[in-house]
C-alpha cells in the first residue's frame, strides 16, 4: 500500500469509503498503486490498468483501455462523446463497490491481459478542422506549422472547442484568441 494513496483517501470528502473498498480488490490483483494526476493510479508492469476519479455524483473507476473490454456486465460507460480509449464503472455507495467486485476483478484481469498482448486502440478518425480554423491555417503559414507540430490530441481539443460555437463569428473569435497559444506550442488547456 502507498502512503501517498493513503493520505489521498483521507483527504477525499465525497467517497472515502469507496476507495477504501476498491483498494483490496485492485491491490489484490497484483497492480501497483501510485498518485498520477492528483489521483490513485493502479498499474500493472509499469503500464497504467485504472484510474480512479473522484466525481460530485458518483467514483468512477476508470479503465485506460477500456474500449478493449469486452464488458459482459454492461457496466462500463464512456467518459464523454469525444472518449476514444478509456472507460468507467460508476460507483455511488460502498454496496456498490461490494456488488460489483467479481466484476473489476474480472475486468482488471482482462485490462492486464490486453496490456500483456499489446493491444491498441484503433487510430483516432481523421480530424475535420473547423472551416474557420482550416481558412486561418491557410492564410497564415506560421499558425499552421504550429498547428501541425502540436500533438494529435492537443490539435483535436483545439478543434473541438472551436467547432463546439454555432456561430461562424464565434468560432473565429476562438480562433483569433487562442492563436498566439498555438504560436507558443502550448495547449488548450496549458498555461
Amino acid at each position: 500500500m502507498n502512503p501517498e494513496v493513503d493520505a489521498c483517501i483521507r483527504r477525499s470528502e465525497m467517497w472515502p469509503e469507496e476507495i477504501a473498498g476498491l483498494r483490496p480488490i485492485l491491490l489484490g490483483r497484483g497492480l501497483t498503486e501510485e498518485i498520477k494526476w492528483r489521483k490513485p493510479c493502479y498499474s500493472h508492469e509499469g503500464r497504467n490498468i485504472v484510474l480512479l476519479q473522484e466525481m460530485k455524483a458518483f467514483l468512477a473507476l476508470m479503465f485506460f483501455k477500456g474500449a478493449l473490454l469486452k464488458d459482459p456486465a454492461g457496466v462500463l460507460q464512456d467518459q464523454g462523446p469525444n472518449s476514444r480509449s478509456a472507460r468507467r464503472i460508476r460507483f455511488t455507495s460502498v454496496e456498490d463497490v461490494a456488488r460489483l467486485a467479481d466484476t473489476v476483478e474480472a475486468y482488471i484481469e482482462e485490462a492486464i491481459a490486453v496490456e500483456k498482448a499489446g493491444l491498441k486502440v484503433g487510430p483516432a478518425p481523421e480530424l475535420i478542422l473547423a472551416a474557420e480554423l482550416q481558412c486561418r491555417l491557410d492564410q497564415d503559414p506560421s499558425l499552421k506549422a504550429a498547428f501541425e507540430a502540436l500533438t494529435p490530441g492537443r490539435r483535436r481539443e483545439y478543434n473541438l472547442y472551436f467547432s463546439g460555437a454555432r456561430q461562424a463569428k464565434t468560432r473565429e473569435a476562438r480562433v483569433e484568441r487562442y492563436a498566439p497559444k498555438i504560436l507558443d506550442g502550448r495547449g488548450f488547456r496549458d498555461r
